[in-house]
């Protein structure tokens, strides 16, 4: 079993719902698995292949088939590469190397010499978010555009939210789905089947406790390529008004934009996510 998760059984129940999403994406899609000095990497890819390529960077607790609807629509104009972190819930590698070590830099680096990308856009939302602006700060010259949803390191890192887990924790799946409504802000009736597979991730697997990294002003300022930042004005997870802030202060020429009434989780933003890609 891998330390990553909670039992045997919990990771092959995650495993079996994974191929299932896999078995019904929504359009063709091609499974690589990129050898990386972490480890594999699995790769959901769509889209045709000569188009120009966008990798999808998930957040924590998640894996590839969280752009499950926002891949339908971008992959009729883009090459859509949908990485599974690693150390996160889907088939790539467990490994967790330190986020301030750089490692996380040089796993992408792996990822996209195997995918055969020279640059490409990027797309990261929370986790995902803070290894796309890493990556793009450090290496600009290989990231053509960066579109960030409630990315973590720009404002502060909240905890009252945790706290809140911690409460619930005692009263079972009660408890885990309360936990996930206050952590991401999710609609209990609207976002019913969304809501129910996170909360069975996270019975089984055990999330990263490791805090993210802050990013100094002047990695905020090496951010010249295009920047689209969008963050959700009541996340419980991310000071996204400080977010907003620092990246308007920073990053003059990014287009930023805060959701009213929108927590951590950022739901149908692919027309405008797709229209900062084709711009």
């Amino acid at each position: 079993m891998s330390a990553i998760y909670k039992t045997e059984e919990g990771e092959r129940e995650l495993r079996r719902r994974y191929q299932e999403e896999l078995r019904t994406w929504p359009v063709p899609a091609d499974h690589l698995r990129v050898p990386t000095r972490e480890g594999e990497t699995f790769v959901l890819a769509s889209g045709p292949a000569n188009a120009p390529p966008v990798v999808l960077l998930h957040g924590s607790g998640a894996n590839a088939t969280m752009w499950r609807q926002d891949a339908a629509a971008w992959a009729r104009h883009f090459r859509t590469y949908a990485v599974d972190l690693v150390g996160e819930p889907g088939l790539s590698a467990p490994s967790r190397p330190p986020l301030s070590s750089g490692a996380h830099r040089l796993w992408l680096d792996d990822v996209l010499e195997g995918l055969g990308l020279g640059d490409t856009a990027l797309v990261g939302t929370s986790l995902g978010g803070w290894m796309a602006l890493d990556y793009a700060a450090h290496r600009p010259d290989r990231v053509r555009r960066l579109a960030l949803l409630c990315p973590g390191g720009v404002g502060a890192q909240k905890v009252g939210w945790l706290f809140a887990t911690l409460l619930l924790r005692p009263f079972g799946r009660w408890g885990r789905r309360r936990s996930v409504l206050v952590a991401t802000g999710l609609d209990a009736l609207s976002a019913g089947p969304a809501l129910d597979q996170v909360s069975l991730t996270f019975e089984q697997f055990r999330p990263r406790t490791e805090r993210l990294p802050v990013f100094s002003d002047d990695t905020l300022r090496r951010l010249t390529m295009p920047v689209q930042v969008t963050v959700g004005e009541r996340d419980a997870m991310f000071d996204s008004a400080g977010t907003a802030s620092r990246v308007r202060r920073c990053v003059p020429h990014a287009s930023v934009h805060v959701l009213p009434g929108v927590g951590h989780a950022i739901l149908d933003r692919s027309g405008a996510v797709l229209e900062f890609l084709r711009a």
